[in-house]
């Protein structure tokens, strides 16, 4: 005997199907501000794609593979700091998403991870295309939620979908998994039951206002004080994407007359803020102790996440002297383990708030800057005098190499640009060699978990969000491991550049003491591949150029940024000269060498 589903006696009341309770989630979310929607192929996952493809101002990305998919998810959430929803259906192709769940979740970028299940007559007895999803990706995500079956009323996925977003976007953002249990059918009887989002009845979405935290009093007094009391200090600011951040910092560094060392995935290394304080080439400063010469602190200020320059982590950890970590969010970021105190605030909110103590309170008013400013007028002219010197080396020399790539970039990119940086040596090299420069770039990385999976994707998904040109450098290996990416840009003519480092293999390893294997490094960790990309470039309808000289490059870059689809432009190197090159840049800038 059928069991029915429907409600007696309310005729006015929808279907109580899957595409039903679909139908309400993504109105809800629609409501709640959700632009983007990443759906992968799949039958169990017909009534969240048919539900979202039915929401007026809903974007909709048609994406084949689901790892791809996820990590173009996640690009499109880090361009528009708004989480956008991704679908699959159930078993394997949840599995596939993993990947940039993880990064999601250790970069704090919020992501709608929506996954189709079979009901729960039809697990552990065979069925196909069935796996235990449930909580499948563990501690990885903010929060988790198994959808009700239909009959559990309007309100209740209304409120999960509101539950949803509030989570992703907490302190600290991150994924949210949803898991929906779909009985068949899997669609309405008649297509004229497939209506536009939210039902005429229902409630108005529960409106989400994320939390701010702002710093406790008694933290600002102590870092007021410790501030104070310290002859010589140091703010460092790592990846960090706060708006207002860098004009909040930098305004705070010149009162208090400290030099701030700014990776570029801080934000604070360009644009029109104050940029007088900003110390840009502080690997190469460090290699010649000339930052422990002028910048000895007393205490440090550090905002976001840890730069990825070693000699920086190492100079961090050799002090003798109480550091301040701010982070809103718990698990705090401090791989030195030397933090003294770590202030639970926003980033913005912790500078303002400091200015505002600095100006107002007669004790901390008679904070003087000035004996500061004088050191740090002599780090930041060691500062660009070390620019100077990198960039006239690189250009003495017309060979193709990666640093350079950074430095022709600095000159050529418009504002508005937005400069995704791919793992493990482009990204080094961007905060190495990109110069503090005026014009207004904005970078990203998956710095989360650092692996290369999914570059291509998550630069595609950026090009989507952003409104501006698109520039992704990224090594050869990092581009093979997503040349499926590439699909994205091919079906949804997005438009973008990405710039491939090909040196033959993985050349960060050749920086490793793993270097030393003799034979078995080429095959056990350089890889080489020995792949034309061409084929790939005329594979999905994208431009190709093989670069051979710095004039080609630049003109093709140029090009490139105003290209309407899709330009792939590799840059020949050698691994080996590379690790060469490397080396004697940082020997000129150690005089003891």
């Amino acid at each position: 005997m059928k069991t029915s589903l429907s409600i007696e006696n309310h005729a006015a009341a929808p279907p109580r199907d899957a595409s039903w309770e679909a139908r309400i989630f993504a109105g809800e979310l629609a409501a709640l501000g959700v632009q983007h929607v990443c759906i992968c192929p799949g039958a169990r996952s017909t009534p969240l794609a048919l539900a979202f493809a039915a929401e007026p101002g809903m974007r909709v990305w048609s994406l084949v593979d689901e790892r791809s998919a996820a990590f173009f998810a996640l690009g499109i959430a880090r361009a528009s700091g708004r989480p956008p929803a991704l679908v699959c259906t159930s078993g394997t192709a949840a599995a596939n998403f993993f990947p940039a769940v993880i990064e999601a979740s250790c970069a704090r970028v919020p992501l709608l991870v929506l996954t189709a299940d079979r009901p729960p007559e039809l697990r552990d007895c065979g069925a196909p295309q069935s796996i235990d999803q449930i909580k499948l990706y563990g501690s990885h995500v903010r929060w988790f939620a198994e959808a009700g079956m239909p009959d559990a009323g309007e309100p209740y996925f209304g409120a999960l979908a509101g539950r949803a977003v509030a989570a992703a976007t907490g302190t600290p953002a991150g994924p949210v998994h949803v898991n929906f249990p779909f009985r068949e059918p899997l669609m309405p009887a008649s297509s004229g039951e497939i209506t536009v989002g939210r039902t005429a009845a229902a409630a108005p979405a529960t409106r989400i206002y994320p939390a701010r935290f702002a710093p406790a009093a008694e933290a600002l007094d102590a870092l007021c004080a410790a501030l104070a009391q310290a002859r010589r200090g140091l703010i460092v600011c790592g990846p960090l994407d706060e708006p207002g951040f860098a004009e909040a910092v930098t305004a705070l560094a010149v009162r208090l007359g400290l030099p701030v060392l700014a990776d570029p995935l801080s934000q604070v290394r360009c644009g029109a803020h104050d940029l007088t304080p900003v110390v840009a080439h502080y690997e190469a400063l460090l290699r010649r102790n000339a930052l422990g010469e002028h910048a000895q602190p007393d205490v440090v200020l550090r905002f976001g996440a840890m730069p990825r320059c070693k000699p920086l982590l190492q100079f961090l950890q050799q002090l003798d002297c109480p550091q301040w970590v701010v982070d809103a969010a718990l698990p705090w970021s401090d791989p030195t383990l030397r933090a003294a105190a770590i202030v639970r605030a926003d980033a913005v909110a912790v500078c303002q708030a400091l200015l505002a103590r600095l100006e107002s309170a007669p004790h901390w008013s008679a904070i003087d800057a000035c004996p500061r400013s004088a050191a740090v007028a002599a780090l930041v002219d060691a500062d660009r005098h070390a620019g100077d010197g990198l960039r006239a080396r690189l250009r003495a020399s017309r060979e193709l190499n990666e640093p350079r790539v950074f430095v022709e970039l600095a000159g050529l990119l418009p504002d508005g640009t937005l400069l995704y940086a791919g793992n493990s040596m482009p990204v080094r090299d961007l905060e190495a060699f990109w110069p503090v420069n005026r014009r207004h770039v904005r970078f990203l990385c998956n710095h989360g978990a650092n692996g290369i999976d999914g570059f291509v994707s998550s630069g595609l998904g950026a090009a989507a969000a952003h409104d501006g040109p698109v520039v992704m450098v990224t090594g050869d290996l990092g581009f093979y491991h997503d040349l499926n990416g590439l699909l994205a840009a091919h079906r949804h003519r997005l438009r973008a550049t990405v710039i491939v480092l090909d040196n033959g293999g993985g050349g960060i390893f050749s920086f490793l003491p793993q270097a030393g294997c003799g034979a078995a490094f080429e095959e056990l960790f350089a890889t080489p591949h020995g792949l034309d990309f061409r084929h790939a470039a005329d594979l999905y309808g994208a431009a190709f150029h093989r670069i051979a000289s710095w004039e080609q490059f630049t003109d093709t870059v140029a090009a490139a940024l105003g290209a309407e689809r899709l330009t792939i432009i590799e840059v020949p190197c050698e691994r080996e000269r590379n690790v060469e090159l490397h080396r004697e840049l940082w020997k000129a800038e150690d005089p003891h060498r």
